[in-house]
């Protein structure tokens, strides 16, 4: 049997070119593999975290699905799925909370970032958030889950709680081992210090964004001094930001790059990187505008892939409450 992956997406707004290259771009590739028995999921329950209307939700939910299938993630080849619509995450979520330390959720890094000052006013889902990721690996016996260096600390604690309740209840879970692959970190255009982030429209390429605004936002991009187009992430960390992103989308080496823009200015530069996002998008684009018309298509794939999850899920944690003395 092929080992199983595990990965999900929150839809909280529109997906952004490094969300694509960080993410989706990822997942089709470990999919086509062959490797793997991939389960990918819109981790819509990790998105109640956010403020949000309830319709604001569906459009969300509706509109990452179609990215997910744009992208080229085939649901014969993977299982993809709704999170809310397997009832034993959260039902997992919850034993496995009762064997989790408040202090390995206090120390997390993600939660000290989004809940700053104020963190003893944010809500508890976000506290808990680590838990619920836990659950959503260890109900699929993952034994890889391909994560950013973001979620590295949060894979931890799934390990360690396969290991305490292993330690417990008995052998019942896998601990699973990060998938770390080499994904441009991409920064905001406006601001090479800060990463690419929707909270920054102007400086985020979104993969909705029309050529014209995609081009508009790259001749708009800051500089560094000089005329030199060359990768130095001291001091050109603009222009290597737009190297790597230039690379990403063309397939080119950057040192390629900085040979073919050695005697040209930043102009030139970015109408060329605006051009390569326009090709590199243009059929992604084209993907996600006919499912916009496939409504019905896309639930009823969502549907059908959250059946197949619901069924491998509910066997599991049939194991997990026998292990555990909850059955009669």
């Amino acid at each position: 049997m092929k080992p199983v992956l595990v990965s999900g997406i929150q839809p909280t707004g529109k997906l952004h070119i490094g969300n694509y290259l960080g993410a989706l771009a990822n997942f089709v590739e470990l999919q086509n593999s062959g490797k793997y028995a991939c389960f990918f999921f819109i981790a819509d329950l990790h998105s109640m975290t956010e403020e949000y209307t309830p319709a604001e939700k569906a459009s969300q939910i509706l509109s990452l699905a179609e990215d997910f299938l744009a992208a080229g993630i085939d649901p014969k080849k993977s299982v993809l799925f709704l999170q809310s619509q397997v009832p034993a995450h959260s039902e997992l979520a919850w034993i496995l909370n009762t064997i989790t330390p408040m202090g390995e959720l206090r120390r997390m890094t993600q939660f000290k970032e989004k809940g700053g000052t104020e963190a003893e006013m944010a809500n508890v889902g976000l506290f808990d958030y680590p838990v619920l990721m836990a659950a959503d690996i260890l109900l699929y016996d993952a034994k890889f889950v391909p994560v950013g260096d973001d979620q590295v600390q949060h894979l931890e604690l799934t390990r360690t709680l396969a290991r305490k309740f292993n330690k417990k209840y008995g052998k019942t879970f896998i601990e699973p081992n990060p998938l770390l692959t080499a994904i441009p970190r991409l920064m905001s255009l406006d601001d090479p210090k800060k990463k690419m982030s929707k909270s920054r429209p102007a400086g985020c390429l979104f993969l909705d964004d029309s050529p014209t605004e995609i081009r508009k936002k790259v001749m708009s991009a800051v500089t560094d001094s000089g005329r030199d187009i060359r990768a130095e992430l001291e001091g050109k960390p603009a222009i290597t930001n737009l190297l790597l992103l230039y690379s990403a989308v063309s397939g080119r080496p950057i040192r390629d790059i900085e040979k073919a823009y050695k005697d040209k200015g930043y102009g030139d530069f970015k109408k060329g990187l605006g051009d390569a996002l326009v090709k590199f998008l243009a059929p992604f684009q084209k993907k996600k505008k006919a499912l916009g018309k496939k409504t019905a298509f896309v639930k009823k794939t969502i549907a059908l892939g959250s059946k197949k999850a619901g069924a491998v899920a509910a066997k599991k944690f049939i194991e997990v409450k026998r292990r555990a003395g909850l059955t009669l």
